[in-house]
Protein backbone atom coordinates (compact mmCIF):
# COMPACT_ATOMS: atom_id res chain seq x y z
CA UNK A 1 0.00 0.00 0.00
CA UNK A 2 1.14 3.63 -1.09
CA UNK A 3 1.38 6.24 1.33
CA UNK A 4 1.06 6.27 5.17
CA UNK A 5 -0.64 3.01 6.04
CA UNK A 6 -1.77 3.58 9.38
CA UNK A 7 -5.58 4.08 9.66
CA UNK A 8 -6.42 6.75 12.25
CA UNK A 9 -8.83 5.47 14.73
CA UNK A 10 -11.43 6.75 17.42
CA UNK A 11 -11.20 6.15 21.21
CA UNK A 12 -14.45 6.79 24.02
CA UNK A 13 -13.75 8.81 27.22
CA UNK A 14 -16.27 9.76 30.15
CA UNK A 15 -14.08 12.67 30.54
CA UNK A 16 -11.42 14.36 28.20
CA UNK A 17 -8.89 17.23 30.01
CA UNK A 18 -7.17 19.68 27.58
CA UNK A 19 -4.38 21.32 28.71
CA UNK A 20 -1.97 20.05 31.56
CA UNK A 21 -1.36 22.69 34.33
CA UNK A 22 -2.48 22.84 38.11
CA UNK A 23 -6.11 23.25 36.80
CA UNK A 24 -5.90 20.53 33.92
CA UNK A 25 -4.06 17.94 36.16
CA UNK A 26 -6.25 18.75 38.71
CA UNK A 27 -9.44 18.45 36.20
CA UNK A 28 -8.58 15.10 35.46
CA UNK A 29 -7.77 13.83 38.64
CA UNK A 30 -10.59 14.55 40.41
CA UNK A 31 -12.70 12.60 37.33
CA UNK A 32 -10.95 9.90 37.66
CA UNK A 33 -11.39 9.82 41.61
CA UNK A 34 -15.00 9.69 40.63
CA UNK A 35 -14.23 6.69 38.48
CA UNK A 36 -14.70 8.02 35.62
CA UNK A 37 -12.47 7.03 31.99
CA UNK A 38 -10.20 9.66 31.75
CA UNK A 39 -7.81 11.46 29.04
CA UNK A 40 -5.72 14.48 29.49
CA UNK A 41 -3.81 15.74 26.27
CA UNK A 42 -1.33 18.67 26.32
CA UNK A 43 0.52 20.12 23.20
CA UNK A 44 3.24 20.70 24.63
CA UNK A 45 6.20 18.21 25.71
CA UNK A 46 5.58 19.11 29.07
CA UNK A 47 3.54 18.85 31.63
CA UNK A 48 3.05 21.44 34.26
CA UNK A 49 2.25 24.96 32.20
CA UNK A 50 2.82 28.18 34.16
CA UNK A 51 2.25 26.25 37.29
CA UNK A 52 5.68 24.77 36.97
CA UNK A 53 7.09 28.19 36.66
CA UNK A 54 5.75 29.78 39.67
CA UNK A 55 6.28 29.21 43.08
CA UNK A 56 2.94 26.92 43.17
CA UNK A 57 0.84 28.95 45.92
CA UNK A 58 -2.77 28.17 46.24
CA UNK A 59 -5.25 30.71 47.69
CA UNK A 60 -8.25 28.85 48.90
CA UNK A 61 -9.57 30.07 52.12
CA UNK A 62 -11.27 28.36 54.97
CA UNK A 63 -9.44 24.53 54.50
CA UNK A 64 -8.53 22.58 57.79
CA UNK A 65 -4.96 23.74 56.97
CA UNK A 66 -5.78 27.55 57.93
CA UNK A 67 -6.30 26.08 62.12
CA UNK A 68 -1.96 25.07 61.91
CA UNK A 69 -1.31 28.90 61.44
CA UNK A 70 -4.41 29.40 63.89
CA UNK A 71 -5.97 31.66 61.54
CA UNK A 72 -9.25 32.95 62.37
CA UNK A 73 -11.47 32.92 59.41
CA UNK A 74 -14.56 32.45 58.19
CA UNK A 75 -16.69 32.23 54.24
CA UNK A 76 -18.46 35.56 55.30
CA UNK A 77 -15.02 37.03 55.99
CA UNK A 78 -13.27 35.71 52.62
CA UNK A 79 -16.52 36.99 50.84
CA UNK A 80 -16.86 40.40 52.58
CA UNK A 81 -12.76 40.71 51.51
CA UNK A 82 -13.39 39.28 48.19
CA UNK A 83 -16.21 41.93 47.76
CA UNK A 84 -14.58 45.20 48.49
CA UNK A 85 -11.58 44.18 46.62
CA UNK A 86 -13.17 42.45 43.18
CA UNK A 87 -16.89 44.33 43.55
CA UNK A 88 -19.08 43.84 40.14
CA UNK A 89 -16.33 42.84 38.33
CA UNK A 90 -17.10 39.37 38.24
CA UNK A 91 -20.27 37.80 39.54
CA UNK A 92 -20.80 36.81 42.94
CA UNK A 93 -22.27 33.64 42.44
CA UNK A 94 -19.01 32.85 41.21
CA UNK A 95 -17.13 34.19 44.01
CA UNK A 96 -19.41 32.12 45.79
CA UNK A 97 -19.31 28.90 44.16
CA UNK A 98 -15.60 29.27 44.83
CA UNK A 99 -15.59 29.84 48.58
CA UNK A 100 -17.95 26.84 49.44
CA UNK A 101 -16.11 24.03 47.38
CA UNK A 102 -12.61 25.27 47.38
CA UNK A 103 -11.48 23.59 50.75
CA UNK A 104 -13.81 20.61 49.49
CA UNK A 105 -11.59 20.35 46.14
CA UNK A 106 -7.89 20.87 48.30
CA UNK A 107 -9.48 18.06 51.18
CA UNK A 108 -9.91 15.52 48.02
CA UNK A 109 -6.64 15.96 47.49
CA UNK A 110 -4.83 15.72 50.18
CA UNK A 111 -7.09 12.95 51.35
CA UNK A 112 -7.24 10.88 48.20
CA UNK A 113 -3.92 11.60 46.57
CA UNK A 114 -0.16 12.61 47.07
CA UNK A 115 -1.50 16.35 46.58
CA UNK A 116 -0.31 17.84 49.93
CA UNK A 117 -0.41 21.32 51.60
CA UNK A 118 0.51 23.31 53.72
CA UNK A 119 0.22 26.96 55.05
CA UNK A 120 2.94 29.33 56.24
CA UNK A 121 2.49 31.18 59.27
CA UNK A 122 2.33 34.67 57.23
CA UNK A 123 1.54 35.12 54.03
CA UNK A 124 -0.65 38.15 53.75
CA UNK A 125 -3.90 39.06 51.42
CA UNK A 126 -2.16 41.25 48.76
CA UNK A 127 -5.08 44.15 49.43
CA UNK A 128 -4.11 43.88 53.17
CA UNK A 129 -6.05 47.49 54.08
CA UNK A 130 -9.77 46.07 52.53
CA UNK A 131 -11.97 44.88 55.59
CA UNK A 132 -12.11 41.05 55.56
CA UNK A 133 -8.21 40.66 54.57
CA UNK A 134 -5.99 38.26 56.66
CA UNK A 135 -2.48 37.78 57.51
CA UNK A 136 -2.45 33.99 57.38
CA UNK A 137 -4.51 31.23 56.37
CA UNK A 138 -5.78 31.41 52.86
CA UNK A 139 -2.23 31.00 50.75
CA UNK A 140 -1.36 27.37 50.92
CA UNK A 141 1.76 26.01 49.42
CA UNK A 142 2.51 22.65 48.16
CA UNK A 143 4.72 20.35 50.05
CA UNK A 144 7.92 19.65 48.71
CA UNK A 145 8.17 16.72 46.85
CA UNK A 146 10.60 13.34 46.43
CA UNK A 147 9.94 12.61 43.25
CA UNK A 148 11.83 8.94 42.43
CA UNK A 149 8.40 7.43 42.52
CA UNK A 150 7.20 9.07 38.93
CA UNK A 151 9.78 7.38 36.96
CA UNK A 152 10.44 7.99 33.39
CA UNK A 153 7.30 10.62 34.28
CA UNK A 154 9.47 13.30 35.82
CA UNK A 155 11.25 14.51 32.44
CA UNK A 156 7.67 15.03 31.67
CA UNK A 157 7.55 17.91 34.05
CA UNK A 158 8.51 21.86 32.75
CA UNK A 159 11.41 22.81 34.40
CA UNK A 160 11.44 25.49 36.97
CA UNK A 161 12.66 28.92 35.19
CA UNK A 162 16.65 28.72 34.79
CA UNK A 163 17.48 31.96 36.75
CA UNK A 164 15.06 30.44 39.74
CA UNK A 165 17.64 28.13 40.07
CA UNK A 166 20.98 27.24 41.05
CA UNK A 167 24.01 24.92 40.25
CA UNK A 168 22.55 24.54 37.01
CA UNK A 169 19.04 23.25 37.77
CA UNK A 170 18.43 23.03 41.95
CA UNK A 171 15.09 24.75 42.35
CA UNK A 172 15.21 26.40 46.12
CA UNK A 173 12.25 27.59 47.70
CA UNK A 174 12.16 30.29 50.99
CA UNK A 175 13.52 28.01 53.87
CA UNK A 176 16.75 26.50 51.09
CA UNK A 177 17.42 30.29 50.67
CA UNK A 178 16.91 31.03 54.25
CA UNK A 179 19.65 28.49 54.74
CA UNK A 180 21.82 29.22 52.05
CA UNK A 181 22.50 32.49 52.89
CA UNK A 182 23.24 31.13 56.64
CA UNK A 183 25.31 28.69 56.04
CA UNK A 184 28.70 30.69 56.98
CA UNK A 185 26.76 31.30 60.31
CA UNK A 186 25.58 28.53 61.39
CA UNK A 187 26.46 24.67 61.38
CA UNK A 188 22.38 23.96 61.24
CA UNK A 189 22.31 25.47 58.10
CA UNK A 190 25.92 24.25 56.36
CA UNK A 191 24.26 20.76 57.15
CA UNK A 192 21.29 21.94 55.29
CA UNK A 193 22.66 23.17 52.36
CA UNK A 194 25.43 20.13 51.93
CA UNK A 195 22.86 17.62 52.13
CA UNK A 196 20.50 20.12 49.56
CA UNK A 197 23.77 20.07 46.85
CA UNK A 198 24.78 16.66 47.63
CA UNK A 199 21.34 15.15 46.82
CA UNK A 200 20.92 17.35 43.84
CA UNK A 201 24.32 16.03 42.37
CA UNK A 202 23.44 12.19 42.80
CA UNK A 203 20.02 13.27 40.86
CA UNK A 204 21.49 14.88 38.09
CA UNK A 205 23.87 11.82 37.51
CA UNK A 206 20.55 9.39 38.02
CA UNK A 207 17.85 11.42 36.59
CA UNK A 208 19.44 14.18 34.66
CA UNK A 209 17.44 17.04 36.42
CA UNK A 210 17.16 17.39 40.33
CA UNK A 211 14.44 14.70 41.60
CA UNK A 212 13.65 16.85 44.62
CA UNK A 213 10.80 19.45 43.58
CA UNK A 214 9.49 22.44 45.11
CA UNK A 215 6.80 25.03 44.66
CA UNK A 216 5.20 25.44 41.35
CA UNK A 217 7.12 21.87 40.38
CA UNK A 218 6.45 19.77 43.76
CA UNK A 219 2.76 21.06 43.16
CA UNK A 220 2.92 19.54 39.48
CA UNK A 221 4.53 16.59 40.40
CA UNK A 222 2.49 15.80 43.08
CA UNK A 223 -0.47 15.93 40.78
CA UNK A 224 1.18 14.12 38.07
CA UNK A 225 1.23 11.22 40.21
CA UNK A 226 -2.49 11.60 41.72
CA UNK A 227 -3.34 11.49 38.12
CA UNK A 228 -1.30 8.61 37.16
CA UNK A 229 -2.42 6.76 40.44
CA UNK A 230 -5.84 7.22 39.49
CA UNK A 231 -5.59 6.04 36.00
CA UNK A 232 -5.54 9.20 34.06
CA UNK A 233 -4.28 8.48 30.21
CA UNK A 234 -2.07 11.29 30.14
CA UNK A 235 -0.77 12.34 26.60
CA UNK A 236 1.66 15.05 26.07
CA UNK A 237 2.80 16.49 22.47
CA UNK A 238 -1.27 15.96 21.32
CA UNK A 239 -2.92 18.84 19.83
CA UNK A 240 -6.25 18.97 18.55
CA UNK A 241 -7.48 19.93 15.12
CA UNK A 242 -11.53 20.05 16.02
CA UNK A 243 -13.88 19.99 18.29
CA UNK A 244 -17.69 19.65 17.73
CA UNK A 245 -20.66 17.86 19.54
CA UNK A 246 -21.69 14.39 18.49
CA UNK A 247 -25.05 12.98 20.36
CA UNK A 248 -24.43 14.60 23.77
CA UNK A 249 -21.32 14.57 23.96
CA UNK A 250 -18.09 16.27 22.20
CA UNK A 251 -15.74 14.69 19.69
CA UNK A 252 -11.78 15.87 19.20
CA UNK A 253 -10.28 15.23 15.91
CA UNK A 254 -6.35 15.26 16.66
CA UNK A 255 -3.53 16.40 14.64
CA UNK A 256 -3.18 12.51 12.29
CA UNK A 257 -6.26 12.11 12.25
CA UNK A 258 -7.50 9.82 15.46
CA UNK A 259 -10.72 10.75 17.04
CA UNK A 260 -11.66 11.01 20.72
CA UNK A 261 -15.19 11.18 22.29
CA UNK A 262 -15.94 12.71 24.94
CA UNK A 263 -19.38 11.22 26.40
CA UNK A 264 -19.10 13.14 29.75
CA UNK A 265 -17.57 16.29 28.83
CA UNK A 266 -14.30 18.67 28.03
CA UNK A 267 -12.77 20.49 30.23
CA UNK A 268 -10.33 23.47 28.85
CA UNK A 269 -7.60 23.98 30.92
CA UNK A 270 -5.26 25.34 28.54
CA UNK A 271 -3.85 28.49 30.47
CA UNK A 272 -5.69 31.30 28.10
CA UNK A 273 -5.40 33.43 25.15
CA UNK A 274 -1.94 35.25 26.36
CA UNK A 275 0.11 33.48 23.40
CA UNK A 276 -2.76 33.61 20.36
CA UNK A 277 -1.18 35.06 17.21
CA UNK A 278 -3.53 37.42 17.21
CA UNK A 279 -5.97 37.94 20.35
CA UNK A 280 -2.74 38.98 22.32
CA UNK A 281 -2.36 42.40 20.50
CA UNK A 282 -5.99 42.75 21.05
CA UNK A 283 -6.67 42.66 24.18
CA UNK A 284 -3.39 43.87 25.87
CA UNK A 285 -2.75 47.51 26.13
CA UNK A 286 -0.19 49.84 23.60
CA UNK A 287 3.14 49.16 24.10
CA UNK A 288 2.13 45.09 23.97
CA UNK A 289 4.78 43.60 26.50
CA UNK A 290 7.43 41.89 24.16
CA UNK A 291 7.90 39.37 26.71
CA UNK A 292 5.97 37.25 29.21
CA UNK A 293 7.72 34.34 31.74
CA UNK A 294 4.49 32.28 31.33
CA UNK A 295 5.19 28.67 29.48
CA UNK A 296 5.01 28.27 26.02
CA UNK A 297 1.47 26.34 25.93
CA UNK A 298 -1.33 28.61 25.95
CA UNK A 299 -1.55 29.62 22.39
CA UNK A 300 -6.12 30.14 22.23
CA UNK A 301 -6.32 27.40 20.11
CA UNK A 302 -8.86 25.55 21.72
CA UNK A 303 -10.68 29.23 22.35
CA UNK A 304 -10.91 29.48 18.27
CA UNK A 305 -13.00 26.20 18.74
CA UNK A 306 -15.45 26.26 21.48
CA UNK A 307 -15.85 30.17 20.28
CA UNK A 308 -17.60 28.22 17.04
CA UNK A 309 -19.55 26.56 19.49
CA UNK A 310 -21.12 29.86 20.40
CA UNK A 311 -18.92 30.54 23.74
CA UNK A 312 -17.98 33.80 24.52
CA UNK A 313 -15.39 36.00 26.71
CA UNK A 314 -16.57 37.06 29.65
CA UNK A 315 -16.58 40.78 30.49
CA UNK A 316 -16.34 43.66 32.85
CA UNK A 317 -12.73 42.60 34.60
CA UNK A 318 -10.34 45.50 35.51
CA UNK A 319 -7.64 44.23 33.48
CA UNK A 320 -7.44 41.40 30.10
CA UNK A 321 -4.36 39.94 32.16
CA UNK A 322 -2.62 40.23 35.61
CA UNK A 323 0.90 41.93 35.36
CA UNK A 324 4.24 41.91 36.99
CA UNK A 325 7.16 43.88 36.26
CA UNK A 326 9.99 42.57 33.91
CA UNK A 327 13.55 41.89 33.44
CA UNK A 328 14.73 40.61 30.60
CA UNK A 329 18.33 39.35 29.03
CA UNK A 330 19.40 37.01 25.98
CA UNK A 331 20.58 34.06 27.29
CA UNK A 332 24.00 31.99 25.55
CA UNK A 333 22.18 29.70 23.32
CA UNK A 334 20.00 32.69 22.01
CA UNK A 335 16.91 31.99 24.09
CA UNK A 336 15.46 34.89 26.67
CA UNK A 337 15.38 34.78 29.82
CA UNK A 338 12.46 36.78 31.20
CA UNK A 339 12.61 37.55 34.84
CA UNK A 340 9.67 38.58 37.38
CA UNK A 341 10.16 40.97 40.25
CA UNK A 342 7.47 39.44 42.83
CA UNK A 343 9.11 40.29 45.87
CA UNK A 344 12.56 39.52 46.16
CA UNK A 345 13.54 42.89 45.83
CA UNK A 346 11.49 45.74 45.08
CA UNK A 347 9.77 46.04 48.45
CA UNK A 348 13.53 45.92 50.00
CA UNK A 349 14.76 49.01 51.97
CA UNK A 350 17.99 50.74 49.36
CA UNK A 351 15.88 49.40 46.40
CA UNK A 352 13.11 52.27 44.53
CA UNK A 353 11.35 52.26 40.86
CA UNK A 354 12.06 55.94 38.77
CA UNK A 355 10.82 56.75 35.65
CA UNK A 356 12.49 59.32 33.05
CA UNK A 357 12.37 62.19 35.59
CA UNK A 358 13.79 60.32 37.86
CA UNK A 359 11.38 60.35 40.14
CA UNK A 360 9.32 57.66 41.93
CA UNK A 361 5.95 56.98 39.97
CA UNK A 362 4.03 54.26 42.22
CA UNK A 363 4.44 52.68 45.99
CA UNK A 364 7.03 50.19 45.03
CA UNK A 365 6.23 47.65 47.98
CA UNK A 366 2.34 47.41 46.42
CA UNK A 367 1.77 43.91 44.47
CA UNK A 368 3.22 43.27 41.28
CA UNK A 369 -0.06 43.04 39.70
CA UNK A 370 -0.39 46.71 40.92
CA UNK A 371 2.94 47.74 39.76
CA UNK A 372 2.09 46.85 36.35
CA UNK A 373 -0.93 48.75 36.11
CA UNK A 374 1.06 51.43 37.68
CA UNK A 375 3.18 51.77 34.59
CA UNK A 376 1.07 51.36 32.17
CA UNK A 377 -0.94 54.15 33.70
CA UNK A 378 2.28 56.50 34.19
CA UNK A 379 3.62 55.78 30.57
CA UNK A 380 6.61 54.37 32.68
CA UNK A 381 8.07 51.86 30.39
CA UNK A 382 10.54 50.63 31.14
CA UNK A 383 10.64 51.75 35.02
CA UNK A 384 14.49 51.72 36.47
CA UNK A 385 15.08 49.78 39.66
CA UNK A 386 17.75 51.60 41.44
CA UNK A 387 20.22 50.42 44.43
CA UNK A 388 23.44 51.15 45.97
CA UNK A 389 26.59 48.66 46.39
CA UNK A 390 24.95 48.09 49.89
CA UNK A 391 21.49 47.16 48.67
CA UNK A 392 22.91 44.90 45.86
CA UNK A 393 24.98 42.72 48.28
CA UNK A 394 22.31 42.15 50.81
CA UNK A 395 19.00 41.80 48.20
CA UNK A 396 20.41 41.43 44.84
CA UNK A 397 18.46 42.70 42.18
CA UNK A 398 16.78 40.84 39.40
CA UNK A 399 18.52 38.22 38.28
CA UNK A 400 21.69 39.41 40.30
CA UNK A 401 21.59 37.01 43.18
CA UNK A 402 22.17 38.00 47.39
CA UNK A 403 25.53 38.40 47.98
CA UNK A 404 26.12 40.53 44.68
CA UNK A 405 26.13 36.79 42.89
CA UNK A 406 26.49 36.74 39.12
CA UNK A 407 27.03 40.54 39.34
CA UNK A 408 29.90 40.70 36.69
CA UNK A 409 28.30 38.53 34.19
CA UNK A 410 25.26 40.56 34.14
CA UNK A 411 27.16 44.19 33.81
CA UNK A 412 29.08 42.83 30.97
CA UNK A 413 26.32 41.66 29.14
CA UNK A 414 24.14 45.15 30.04
CA UNK A 415 21.66 43.63 31.66
CA UNK A 416 22.84 45.51 35.03
CA UNK A 417 24.06 49.05 34.72
CA UNK A 418 27.02 50.52 37.42
CA UNK A 419 28.00 53.69 38.16
CA UNK A 420 30.43 55.20 40.40
CA UNK A 421 28.02 58.23 41.18
CA UNK A 422 24.02 58.57 40.94
CA UNK A 423 24.71 61.22 38.47
CA UNK A 424 26.69 58.73 36.18
CA UNK A 425 23.99 55.96 36.44
CA UNK A 426 21.62 58.26 35.24
CA UNK A 427 23.38 59.00 32.04
CA UNK A 428 23.77 55.52 31.56
CA UNK A 429 20.16 55.26 31.77
CA UNK A 430 19.13 58.67 29.83
CA UNK A 431 17.05 59.35 32.78
CA UNK A 432 17.17 63.26 34.39
CA UNK A 433 20.57 63.04 36.87
CA UNK A 434 18.55 66.07 38.74
CA UNK A 435 15.60 63.86 39.33
CA UNK A 436 17.48 61.03 40.29
CA UNK A 437 19.70 63.16 43.04
CA UNK A 438 16.32 64.69 44.42
CA UNK A 439 14.71 61.72 44.47
CA UNK A 440 17.17 59.60 46.92
CA UNK A 441 17.74 62.75 48.74
CA UNK A 442 13.97 62.84 49.37
CA UNK A 443 13.88 58.39 50.17
CA UNK A 444 16.67 58.67 52.37
CA UNK A 445 15.33 61.61 54.38
CA UNK A 446 12.11 59.00 54.31
CA UNK A 447 14.51 56.27 55.66
CA UNK A 448 15.56 58.20 58.68
CA UNK A 449 11.54 58.50 60.18
CA UNK A 450 10.35 55.65 58.63
CA UNK A 451 7.55 57.37 56.70
CA UNK A 452 6.91 57.60 53.10
CA UNK A 453 5.40 60.93 52.70
CA UNK A 454 4.76 60.42 49.02
CA UNK A 455 3.24 56.87 48.33
CA UNK A 456 2.93 55.56 51.85
CA UNK A 457 5.29 52.58 51.17
CA UNK A 458 5.75 50.24 53.90
CA UNK A 459 1.82 50.96 55.93
CA UNK A 460 0.60 47.26 55.61
CA UNK A 461 0.75 44.08 56.70
CA UNK A 462 1.69 42.62 53.04
CA UNK A 463 4.12 45.30 52.03
CA UNK A 464 5.86 44.97 55.59
CA UNK A 465 6.23 41.07 55.20
CA UNK A 466 8.15 41.45 51.98
CA UNK A 467 10.62 43.27 53.29
CA UNK A 468 13.56 43.22 56.08
CA UNK A 469 12.14 42.62 59.24
CA UNK A 470 15.69 43.25 60.91
CA UNK A 471 15.52 46.63 59.07
CA UNK A 472 14.25 49.69 60.87
CA UNK A 473 12.32 51.85 60.97
CA UNK A 474 10.14 51.33 58.36
CA UNK A 475 11.21 47.38 57.24
CA UNK A 476 11.17 48.55 53.00
CA UNK A 477 12.25 52.02 53.59
CA UNK A 478 16.55 52.19 53.63
CA UNK A 479 18.74 54.79 52.24
CA UNK A 480 20.90 54.79 49.08
CA UNK A 481 24.47 56.58 48.50
CA UNK A 482 27.02 53.46 48.88
CA UNK A 483 28.93 53.94 45.54
CA UNK A 484 28.87 52.14 43.06
CA UNK A 485 25.25 52.14 42.02
CA UNK A 486 23.27 50.37 39.97
CA UNK A 487 19.86 49.69 37.89
CA UNK A 488 17.94 47.10 35.85
CA UNK A 489 15.11 48.14 33.37
CA UNK A 490 11.68 46.76 33.97
CA UNK A 491 8.35 46.84 32.01
CA UNK A 492 5.31 45.09 32.40
CA UNK A 493 4.98 41.36 31.44
CA UNK A 494 1.40 39.37 31.54
CA UNK A 495 2.13 36.56 34.00
CA UNK A 496 -1.32 35.38 33.21
CA UNK A 497 -4.87 35.97 31.51
CA UNK A 498 -7.80 37.23 34.12
CA UNK A 499 -10.57 37.70 31.10
CA UNK A 500 -11.27 34.18 30.04
CA UNK A 501 -14.58 31.91 28.53
CA UNK A 502 -17.50 32.89 30.44
CA UNK A 503 -18.89 30.18 32.22
CA UNK A 504 -21.75 29.36 35.35
CA UNK A 505 -21.33 28.18 38.38
CA UNK A 506 -20.80 24.60 37.31
CA UNK A 507 -18.06 25.52 34.95
CA UNK A 508 -19.79 25.06 31.94
CA UNK A 509 -18.89 27.12 29.56
CA UNK A 510 -21.86 29.60 28.74
CA UNK A 511 -23.37 31.20 25.30
CA UNK A 512 -24.75 34.90 24.56
CA UNK A 513 -27.94 34.03 26.08
CA UNK A 514 -26.05 32.51 29.48
CA UNK A 515 -27.21 28.97 28.51
CA UNK A 516 -24.99 26.48 29.13
CA UNK A 517 -22.95 24.72 26.01
CA UNK A 518 -23.57 20.65 26.32
CA UNK A 519 -20.40 19.09 27.18
CA UNK A 520 -17.97 21.78 27.57
CA UNK A 521 -16.46 23.28 30.45
CA UNK A 522 -13.61 25.90 31.65
CA UNK A 523 -10.96 26.01 34.37
CA UNK A 524 -7.93 28.20 35.38
CA UNK A 525 -7.57 30.86 33.10
CA UNK A 526 -9.61 29.55 30.24
CA UNK A 527 -12.50 30.79 32.67
CA UNK A 528 -13.14 34.14 33.16
CA UNK A 529 -11.49 34.83 36.20
CA UNK A 530 -13.45 35.05 39.83
CA UNK A 531 -11.14 38.10 40.75
CA UNK A 532 -12.75 40.38 37.48
CA UNK A 533 -8.82 41.46 37.03
CA UNK A 534 -8.52 42.17 40.56
CA UNK A 535 -5.34 40.85 42.65
CA UNK A 536 -6.40 40.25 46.32
CA UNK A 537 -3.71 37.73 46.99
CA UNK A 538 -0.79 35.03 46.47
CA UNK A 539 -2.33 32.09 44.22
CA UNK A 540 -5.44 33.67 42.93
CA UNK A 541 -5.42 31.97 39.57
CA UNK A 542 -4.36 28.48 41.02
CA UNK A 543 -6.67 28.03 44.07
CA UNK A 544 -9.55 28.90 41.85
CA UNK A 545 -8.52 26.68 39.05
CA UNK A 546 -8.12 23.54 41.13
CA UNK A 547 -11.50 24.63 42.55
CA UNK A 548 -13.01 25.03 39.34
CA UNK A 549 -11.50 21.93 37.99
CA UNK A 550 -13.35 19.88 41.14
CA UNK A 551 -16.24 21.20 40.18
CA UNK A 552 -16.36 20.70 36.32
CA UNK A 553 -14.81 17.09 36.92
CA UNK A 554 -17.75 16.46 38.92
CA UNK A 555 -20.37 17.48 36.73
CA UNK A 556 -18.86 16.12 33.55
CA UNK A 557 -18.76 12.63 34.94
CA UNK A 558 -22.32 13.00 35.93
CA UNK A 559 -23.19 13.88 32.48
CA UNK A 560 -21.31 10.66 31.49
CA UNK A 561 -23.22 8.84 34.13
CA UNK A 562 -26.57 10.19 32.69
CA UNK A 563 -26.39 7.89 29.81
CA UNK A 564 -25.08 10.38 27.85
CA UNK A 565 -22.03 7.68 26.53
CA UNK A 566 -24.08 5.11 25.58
CA UNK A 567 -26.17 7.49 23.37
CA UNK A 568 -22.99 9.12 22.09
CA UNK A 569 -21.64 5.69 21.28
Amino acid sequence: MLGDARMAHREIFDVVVVGAGAGGLAAATFAALEGAKTLLIESTEYVGGTTAFSAGTTWVPNTRLAKTVDAVDSPERVLRYLDNAVGNRSPRAMREAFVENGPRAIHTLMDRTVAQFRARPHHPDYLYELEGSTAKGRALEPEPFRADALGRDLQMIRPAIPEFTILGGLQVDRDDINHLLSMGKSTKSLAHAVKLIGTFMVDKLRYGRSARLVMGNALVGRLLMAARTAGVDVRVKTKVSTLEPEGDGQLLTLEGGDQILASGGVILATGGFGRHPTRRAEMLPEPLAPHSPTAPGHTGAMHDLVLAQGARYGEGAASNVFWAPMSTRKRGDGSWAVFPHFVFDRSKPGIIAVDKRGERFTNEARSYHEFGLAQYATGTIPAYLVTDAEGLRKYGLGMVRPGARGAKALIADGYLKEAPTLRALAATLGISADGLAATVTKVNGFAETGKDMDFNRGETVYECANGDATHGPNPTLGSIGTAPFYAVAVTPGDIGAATGLACDERARLIDGDNQPIPGLYACGNDMQSIMGGVYPGPGITIGPAITFAYIAARDAVARARGGHAEKAA
